[in-house]
């Protein structure tokens, strides 16, 4: 057990950073935040922040001796650097990233453990793209197999068969993925202790807006709830493979024939965000516990009905009418600029009757 008083490493200054900080921070622990940027949000709530680029190994070296455990905020973080200090209490570990960070290795990682993905193909150029849009079929959508987020590095097909003439093949490849007809989308978010223990948040119903989260509700509707436990379950499997400890995401579509593997993210997650209001015990607080190597707290939701919005753009700009909603809770990340398609916050809202 790490105990209070200690320092937690954090490799990323971004949101998820931040609220990982504060919820250390309220459990007694000090914080040092690793970024390449000098202006990071998370560093504005730690005790002290590393200003170093991913691959400067001995930076990496002299942050992770300062802090009893280290963890990371985001799944791109690079996996070779991070080597230097994988015996340091590296929690998640690298195996972790290693799977996330590329989407043909963790589509064929969730099948090696039951999982049911879209069907797929890997493509590295355009005849392989046709190739793969024949046998598999259209509508479907291109992504590239490292980085994207949020609808970035995608790109839709048509049902006409056709490839987009915009599209760029990097030399790490892609994935071609098939339509899923799917009804809802739901996220997974467990939480592995050190000791094996597996706790689960319940599933929010996620809508997206252009590729990125929009809002997450729960209760989640009966087209999801009906097969949260199937989805659950390939969750600790890959948990329990992974030898994970700390919150893992795995999002879902939920069909007619059950959950269809989405993609798996190795941190803390938007479609979580509501479990800082919304349940006993948040997402990142049991993260922090869980590194810890402490005992995890309850999941249970404290309403009856909770909304997460995210603020995205220039949505954040109504704060004032949502601080005078005597339900809202607001969260604000402090990002300077405002643009199209950028997390500024969120918003949550509980039901308690």
């Amino acid at each position: 057990m790490i105990p209070p008083g200690s320092t937690i490493g954090i490799l990323g200054g971004g949101q998820l950073g931040k609220m990982l900080a504060t919820a250390a921070s309220q459990l007694g622990y000090r914080v040092e935040i690793y970024s390449p940027e000098e202006d990071s949000i998370a560093a504005e709530v730690a005790l002290h922040s590393t200003t170093a680029e991913w691959d400067d190994i001995a930076a990496l070296e002299r942050f992770a001796r300062e802090c009893a455990v280290v963890t990371y905020e985001f799944e791109n973080v690079p996996v070779a650097p991070l080597a230097a200090i994988k015996d340091m209490n590296l929690r998640p570990g690298l195996r972790a990233l290693e799977v996330a960070q590329d989407r043909l290795a963790e589509k064929r990682f969730a099948e090696d453990h039951g999982g049911s993905p879209a069907p797929y193909a890997a493509v590295s150029d355009r005849k392989e793209l046709e190739k793969a849009m024949k046998s598999i079929g259209t509508p479907g959508i291109l992504k590239t197999r490292r980085e994207g987020y949020d609808g970035k590095g995608q790109w839709r097909t048509g049902a006409d068969g056709e490839p987009d003439d915009g599209i760029e093949f990097p030399e790490t490849g892609c994935v071609f993925e098939g339509f899923v007809d799917f009804k809802s989308e739901f996220s997974v978010i467990a939480c592995r202790a050190l000791d094996g223990t597996v706790v689960f948040y319940d599933s929010a119903e996620n809508d997206h807006e252009g590729g990125i989260l929009a809002r997450s509700t729960l209760p989640a509707s009966l087209a999801i709830t009906g097969q949260v436990e199937e989805a659950r379950a390939l969750t600790a499997r890959i948990a329990e493979a992974l030898d994970y400890v700390g919150v893992l995401t795995i999002e879902f579509f939920a069909t007619e024939g059950g959950p269809v593997f989405n993609e798996m993210a190795p941190r803390v997650h938007n479609s979580g965000h509501w479990s800082i209001e919304g349940a006993v015990t948040s997402q990142f607080e049991n993260h922090i516990r869980a590194i810890c190597g402490l005992p995890l707290g309850d999941t249970s939701l404290t309403g009856s009905r909770v909304v997460m919005d995210n603020l995205i753009g220039e949505a954040a700009n109504g704060w004032e009418d949502i601080l005078a909603d005597p339900h809202a809770a607001l969260h604000l990340y402090g990002k300077g600029e405002v643009r199209e398609g950028r997390k500024m916050g969120h918003v949550t809202r509980v039901e308690r009757h």
